[in-house]
């Protein structure tokens, strides 16, 4: 395939769709772009699998649009602020290195941290993101500050997605102590090790693609994780490379290889059942596994106090380990209850920040 500049424009305008209405909108893009490319170069198969991209063919469209679009700010995605803590305690900036490469972080230490060991929530951005933009829009150090525990913000490199996204559909950043699952554990055991925390309270929470790797560290690492918050995020293993990642975005059957077996460890689920970034039906297949039981908690219409309604549902899995899932009845690709202070935040939520910690305190790992 000729990348002439029709073609790359079309990649750009397809980019510009996957981030301003949704994967299905881009996929199409994609397609009919690829599709011309084959005309132009005098092939006469224009039956639908002709049409398809195949992988050589998305890679090198996907490089050339994430190229192009860095030069472009996400929409509602201002630049990240320079976070200024409302408490006293410290937000400072770290890099961690292992054989897998290195990632800054950057870590809040409450003042109320003393001799007692404390809970430790590791967060993990969405794409276009970073740390002080996420602290920002959850509000998670305001939080740690009110309840006592450390907060990690690792910092995905530029240089290993264009996009700022965490790779959760790349295979090798799927398997624990290896890629990217060996970087975010290995800044989490790095806290550990120079912070009083306790072991039975550690919790790892995302949005979007961080949502879709906090399940992975979940699922791969549950020795070290007790729970984890995932916010419009994906199941882990639904996808195996980028097609079947945008596949899975837009709500069709994954493609990748699923985990299976009963449920380790605990979750939190947030989606907005108008997001069309990533279907909302990807929340479902978070807590699938979580299938021996589900009862509807609470049913909120909103309205009275000009919130956004939802539903919440407890979920029991067979050998007794919890789930629970918020469905935000109207909105979009946003984390509830956020602040305008970060990007991707919906204020009209319900307060996811203030949920997951309320989940994640009373489900320590042994208990």
């Amino acid at each position: 395939m000729k990348m002439n500049e029709d073609f790359l424009k079309s990649m750009t305008d397809a980019f510009e769709l996957l981030r301003t209405k949704g994967p299905q909108e881009a996929t199409a893009a994609v397609q009919r772009a690829l599709a011309g490319g084959k005309a132009n170069e005098g092939r006469a198969d224009h039956s639908p699998a002709s049409n398809t991209p195949n992988a050589s063919e998305w890679a090198q469209a996907w490089k050339q649009m994430q190229t192009q679009a860095q030069a472009r700010p996400a929409p509602h995605a201002p630049g990240a602020p320079s976070f200024e803590a409302d408490s006293p305690g410290t937000f400072s900036t770290h890099t961690f290195s292992n054989a897998a490469g290195q990632r800054q972080y950057k870590l809040y230490v409450p003042a109320v941290y003393n001799s007692e060991p404390v809970p430790l929530i590791v967060m993990l951005h969405g794409c276009t993101q970073n740390a002080d933009d996420f602290a920002a829009g959850t509000r998670m150090n305001e939080m740690a500050e009110r309840h006592g525990f450390i907060v990690v913000y690792p910092n995905q490199a530029q240089a290993a997605n264009h996009s700022k996204c965490w790779n959760w559909f790349k295979p090798a950043d799927q398997l624990r102590d290896q890629g990217e699952p060996s970087l975010i554990a290995g800044i989490t055991r790095e806290v550990m090790g120079g912070y009083r925390v306790d072991p039975a309270r550690v919790y790892v929470a995302g949005l979007s693609a961080g949502g879709a790797m906090a399940d992975i560290m979940l699922k791969t690492s549950p020795d070290l994780y007790a729970a984890a918050g995932v916010h419009s995020g994906l199941a882990y293993g639904c996808a195996k490379d980028l097609p079947s990642a945008l596949g899975a975005m837009k709500g069709g059957k994954a493609q990748g290889k699923r985990a299976h077996g009963t449920p380790q460890r605990p979750l939190i689920v947030f989606h907005g059942d108008a997001d069309t970034t990533v279907h909302p039906s990807n929340a479902a297949e978070i807590v699938a596994a979580f299938d021996a039981g589900t009862t509807t908690l609470s049913q909120q219409s909103g309205a009275a106090s000009g919130q956004r309604a939802y539903t919440r549902q407890r979920h029991v899995a067979a050998n007794g380990v919890e789930a629970e899932s918020w469905s935000i009845h109207g909105a979009a690709h946003a984390w509830a209850g956020g602040s305008q202070r970060g990007s991707y935040t919906d204020p009209s939520g319900p307060d996811a920040t203030a949920e997951m910690v309320r989940f994640f305190l009373a489900h320590p790992r042994g208990h």
